[in-house]
C-alpha cells in the first residue's frame, strides 16, 4: 500500500507544479509498474504499448469523439445565447428569475456540449452581462455559472458517465437512464437554491423584464431543435432503438444538420475548423484516459486494492462505510482533477472492493458522478470557480466561492437523498428492463 500512496503523492506534486494530468499519470504508472518488476523497462514499455493499443482499439470508446463533435457542432450554432433566451422568456421575469435561467441554460448547454469547464466559461460570457445589467450581485451571478456548469457531468449524454461505464463494465445505455432523474434532481435542487438565497437576500437578484407572448414563443422556437435531437438520441437509447454508439453518430449527424440549417456551418474552412476542434479535445481526452490506465496497471500491480478489502474487513466499514470513505476522498481530490481524470483514477482502485462487498455498481456511478461534481466547486479549488475567474477577471474569488455555497449545500442535499433512496438512481432502470 505505501509504494502505492506514494505514487499518488507524486502525481498530487506533478498537478500542483503544472504538469499536464495525462502525463503525470503515464510516467508515474511507467517508472511505478517497471520499479514493481525489479526495474524492469521493458516489461514497463510491452505494458504501455498493449494497455494503448488495445485502449484505442476499443469500438466502445468511440461514443466519445462522436459526442464530443456533436457538442462542437451545437456550441458553433450559439446554441448558448439561444437557449439562456429560452429560459429567459421563461423564467426570467421572477425575482432570482435570470439566475434560475443560466440553470436552465446551463443544464441544456452542459448536457450537449460534455464539458463542465467549457459550459462555465461559455455561459460566464453569455448570462452575466445579463445578470448585471439587472443589478444582480456578482456573487450569486457567478456562483450559479460555475454550479451550473457542472449540471452536464451528470444529465446525459454524460462523458464522465460514458467512462465510468466503460471502467466498470457497466452498461452505458443503462447509465444514461440512471442519471435521468438524478439530474433533473438537480436541476430543481439548483433553482430552490437560487430561490432560497434571494428570498433571503432580494437584494441579490432582482426580476428581468417580462417578455410579449410572440417574443416568448420565438425564443421557445429557436431551441426547440436541439431538444427534439436529445429528445431523440436519450430516447433511442431508453426504446432500445440504437446503442449508445449508434446514437452518437446520429447526434453528431442531427446537429451537424441543425448547424447547417441556422447557417453557422456552410464552408468548408468552418467545417474542418469544427473538425479540427472536435480532434483536440477527443485527443486530450484519450491521453487522459491512457494515462489513467497506466497508472491503474501500476496500483493494481501494487497490491492497493487488496490491501484496501483487508482493511475494510478489518475496520467492519461495510458497503455504505466503503461508499461513504471513497465520497470523501473525490471530494478532496475533485477540487485537483476534472471529473474523467478523477474517474480513473478512483474507480480502478475500488471497484474490486465494491464488487465483493455487493454495491450497485449502476447506483455508486451515479453517487460518483454527484461527488466529482461537488469537487468541481468546492473550496479552495474548484475548477468551474477559477473558469469564471478566468474569463471575468473582475470578479472576486471570495465573491465566487461565496456564491457557490448554496448550491454545494445542494449538491449534499443531492447525495443524501440519492445514498439514502438508490430508487432515485436506479429506480428507472428496473422500470425500463
Amino acid at each position: 500500500m505505501e509504494l502505492a500512496l506514494f505514487g499518488f503523492a507524486c502525481l498530487l506534486f506533478l498537478s500542483f507544479i503544472g504538469f499536464p494530468l495525462s502525463f503525470s499519470t503515464l510516467f508515474v504508472g511507467f517508472i511505478g509498474f517497471a520499479y514493481t518488476r525489479d526495474w524492469n523497462w521493458e516489461g514497463a514499455m510491452t505494458m504501455l504499448g498493449q494497455q494503448v493499443m488495445e485502449t484505442g482499439a476499443n469500438y466502445g470508446l468511440s461514443v466519445i469523439p462522436l459526442f464530443i463533435l456533436m457538442g462542437s457542432f451545437i456550441h458553433r450554432s450559439n446554441i448558448s445565447e439561444d437557449l439562456f433566451r429560452a429560459a429567459y422568456a421563461f423564467i426570467g421575469y421572477r425575482k432570482g428569475g435570470l439566475a434560475q435561467a443560466t440553470v436552465l441554460a446551463c443544464a441544456g448547454f452542459s448536457a450537449v456540449s460534455g464539458s463542465s469547464l467549457a459550459t462555465a466559461a461559455t455561459m460566464t460570457k453569455v448570462a452575466m452581462p445579463h445578470m448585471r445589467k439587472y443589478g444582480y450581485a456578482d456573487s450569486l451571478s457567478a456562483g450559479v455559472v460555475a454550479a451550473g456548469g457542472t449540471l452536464g457531468i451528470m444529465i446525459p449524454p454524460s462523458v464522465p458517465l460514458i467512462i465510468y461505464g466503460l471502467v466498470a463494465e457497466e452498461d452505458i445505455g443503462k447509465l444514461f437512464i440512471a442519471g435521468t432523474i438524478p439530474g433533473l434532481l438537480l436541476v430543481l435542487l439548483f433553482l430552490a437554491a437560487v430561490r432560497v438565497s434571494v428570498w433571503r437576500k432580494p437584494s441579490l437578484g432582482q426580476p428581468g423584464k417580462k417578455l410579449e407572448r410572440a417574443e416568448r414563443f420565438a425564443a421557445y422556437g429557436r431551441v426547440w431543435p436541439v431538444l427534439a435531437l436529445f429528445i431523440l438520441v436519450l430516447g433511442g437509447i431508453y426504446i432500445g432503438a440504437f446503442t449508445p454508439t449508434e446514437a452518437s453518430g446520429i447526434g453528431a449527424f442531427g446537429a451537424a444538420l441543425f448547424a447547417f440549417v441556422k447557417g453557422h456551418v456552410r464552408s468548408l474552412p468552418v467545417l474542418l475548423d469544427i473538425l479540427i476542434d472536435s480532434v483536440k479535445t477527443s485527443a486530450i481526452l484519450f491521453a487522459v484516459i491512457f494515462g489513467a490506465l497506466v497508472f491503474a496497471n501500476f496500483v493494481n500491480l501494487s497490491g492497493l486494492p487488496y490491501d484496501l478489502l483487508d482493511m475494510v474487513e478489518a475496520m467492519n466499514m461495510g458497503p455504505l462505510g466503503v461508499v461513504l470513505f471513497v465520497c470523501l476522498i473525490c471530494i478532496v481530490l475533485g477540487m485537483i482533477f476534472e471529473a474523467v481524470g478523477l474517474l480513473l483514477l478512483i474507480v480502478p482502485v475500488f471497484l474490486p472492493t465494491l464488487q465483493l462487498m455487493g454495491v450497485d455498481m449502476i447506483w455508486f456511478g451515479i453517487v460518483m458522478v454527484v461527488v466529482v461534481e461537488m469537487g468541481l466547486i468546492t473550496p479552495p479549488i474548484g475548477m468551474n470557480a477559477f473558469t469564471v475567474r478566468a474569463v471575468m477577471p473582475d470578479i472576486k474569488l471570495g465573491d465566487i466561492f461565496k456564491g457557490v455555497t448554496a448550491f454545494v449545500i445542494a449538491d449534499v442535499v443531492a447525495l443524501v437523498l440519492i445514498i439514502a433512496f438508490p430508487v432515485i438512481a436506479v429506480g428507472l432502470v428496473t422500470l425500463l428492463r
